[in-house]
């Protein structure tokens, strides 16, 4: 009877705890962070009808729900901790599933729905718990921004970065026609960067660009893929095999082949042909004369015609794209066949000189131009140099002065210090950049930037040693150049410390100063030196009429007069 008892006993503690916590049900949600996610809890509208509902964060309680996130009445909702917390859910057949707008990770826990049913322990208790994981970022969409024969800028907005910061972007940049595997890689390790330039890209070249975000969990997706052409530039190498043959004694055939394919820099239009006689007495050349040819083939011919007669002409030709015109291809100095005598000789018989053709060495001279034109250039350059000088006058802006803030592989970091603007705001700052080796009058890359920005980020796709310059630019002209900075890529822990800069020597003034005070110290040194030099004048023609007293003296006066004797100073009475 005792042991009976004891059996009752444990099934109505059982049935007690149960009436007291109702009917909990539990289950486990997985969810990604930034996504939306939904716990679900329904009861039987139809048998109960429309029930007031709460949900809770932690263990569900006695009476109501603990850490309240939303309430309804079974009508709609009436209250919430924030516009997160949603029930999307029909009221009316009893869906009062929580949904959680971009879940995060501090979301993470437990969550317990109650549905209040009437009655005593009739409750609808229903517990999950939800487990928020992070991701990797999601894919960037990138945008071309600008788009030189040489660079190209391209920028991103910023993603949701999967739950974890951003710690690097990766670009990825290929030839159109190669696959992904021949990419050239580049790591960024700023995450705040929302632009960078790529530079040392060939002209006229296709490519294909696509960029990666990364966290500590992982990385993105790819973002979409930009096709970019880059703009034609002028041919960076001469016609090839040129050749000249006389015709006759006033004709010459030249013919040559168009530039290596990859030095072409874009579509070949025409081709610029200089020619002129060469004196052999004088050992001079005459002016020139130009011709210009379309370009059609892939061998070029053109005759010279109305030539003088046994006389030796120099050559030029160079090839033309819609951007420039590119170097020039010589050859050997060609001279023109000898005018035919014709004779009668005893028989009758008429007969002819023999033609020659006469050849003497032309040293191969690479050049843009011709000494006429290099002529014209120098004058050119004399005036932009006077127009200048005047512009400076009108307060042109103060040079930047550039800082590298760090080389990391082949990504380079700078920032610039802006000096007085002059008289005119400024516009923009344009950067010069060119290999170590070359020079700025010809193989150089710009990059454009807008006068709000004073850093940027550009990778060098090519690793090697290069300098770089800056400019200031307002409505009144552009600045000096700045300091020169030399850096070498390709080389990771390259700190400023380990950079050469340069300061370019200034050719209009002595010392650097302000632009906005040089005028106004001129206007007082300029007079000051002038006094003293005066002073000086009169001072060296008193001590040299002085020093001519070498006799007596009188000075008369109204009463008689002095006698001073010898070379004693005068002074006055």
């Amino acid at each position: 009877m005792i042991i009976l008892g004891s059996k009752h006993l444990v099934l109505c503690c059982n049935l007690l705890v149960c009436l007291l916590f109702g009917n909990v049900s539990a289950e486990i949600v997985i969810a990604t962070m930034g996504t939306d996610v939904t716990l679900t809890c329904k009861y039987d509208a139809h048998y109960y009808g429309k029930l007031s509902v709460c949900w809770g964060r932690g263990a569900i309680p006695n009476r109501g729900c603990a850490n309240e996130v939303i309430k309804s009445d079974g009508e709609s909702v009436i209250s919430r901790l924030s516009e997160r917390y949603l029930l999307v859910g029909d009221l009316g057949e009893g869906d009062v599933s929580l949904t959680i707008r971009q879940v995060e990770e501090s979301d993470s826990g437990m969550y317990g729905c109650r549905v209040d049913i009437p009655g005593w322990f009739n409750d609808h208790k229903h517990q999950l718990t939800l487990t928020v994981n992070a991701v990797r970022p999601n894919p960037l969409r990138i945008e071309t921004r600008e788009v030189k024969e040489r660079t190209v800028t391209v920028r991103w907005t910023p993603v949701f970065d999967g739950g974890r910061p951003i710690t690097a972007y990766k670009i990825d940049l290929k030839n159109k026609q190669a696959s992904w595997d021949t990419a050239v890689s580049t790591d960024m390790p700023n995450p705040e960067l929302t632009q960078v330039t790529l530079v040392d890209l060939r002209p006229s070249k296709t490519y294909n660009l696509r960029m990666f975000a990364m966290n500590n969990v992982g990385m993105s997706e790819s973002s979409n893929v930009l096709t970019v052409t880059t703009k034609e530039a002028a041919p960076e190498g001469p016609p090839l095999d040129m050749k000249l043959e006389a015709l006759s004694s006033n004709s010459i055939r030249v013919t040559w082949k168009p530039p290596k394919v990859d030095l072409r820099n874009g579509v070949l239009r025409s081709y610029s042909i200089s020619y002129r006689e060469y004196d052999p007495a004088g050992r001079q050349f005459k002016r020139w004369q130009h011709l210009s040819v379309i370009a059609t083939r892939e061998v070029e011919s053109i005759i010279l015609q109305h030539l003088k007669p046994s006389m030796m002409y120099g050559v030029l030709i160079q090839a033309k794209t819609n951007a420039g015109i590119g170097p020039a291809s010589t050859a050997p100095l060609c001279s023109t066949l000898n005018e035919v005598h014709k004779t009668t000789d005893a028989t009758g018989m008429s007969s002819s000189t023999a033609a020659t053709i006469k050849m003497q060495g032309f040293t191969s001279v690479r050049t843009t131009s011709t000494p006429e034109t290099l002529s014209a250039t120098t004058v050119w350059e004399q005036s932009t140099a006077s127009i200048t000088s005047a512009v400076c006058c009108l307060m042109t802006p103060d040079p930047p002065v550039v800082e590298l803030k760090e080389i990391k592989d082949n990504t380079i970091s700078l920032s610039w210090t802006v000096g007085f603007e002059g008289d005119s705001p400024v516009t923009g700052y344009y950067l010069e950049y060119k290999a170590a080796n070359a020079s700025w009058d010809y193989t150089k890359t710009v990059v454009d930037f807008g006068p709000n920005q004073t850093e940027a980020t550009i990778i060098e796709i090519n690793p090697s040693t290069y300098n770089i310059r800056m400019f200031a630019k307002n409505s009144l002209g552009t600045s000096r150049a700045s300091n020169i900075l030399t850096i070498t890529t390709g080389e990771t822990g390259h700190q400023r410390n380990n950079l050469i800069t340069t300061f370019l020597p200034d050719t209009d003034t002595v010392v650097s100063v302000d632009g906005s005070h040089s005028n106004h110290l001129a206007a007082i040194v300029v007079p000051v030196v002038l006094v003293m030099l005066a002073v000086a004048v009169v001072i060296t023609w008193q001590l040299r009429r002085i020093k001519e007293k070498k006799t007596n003296l009188n000075m008369w006066l109204s009463n008689g007069a002095l006698r001073y004797r010898g070379a004693e100073s005068l002074q006055e009475l």
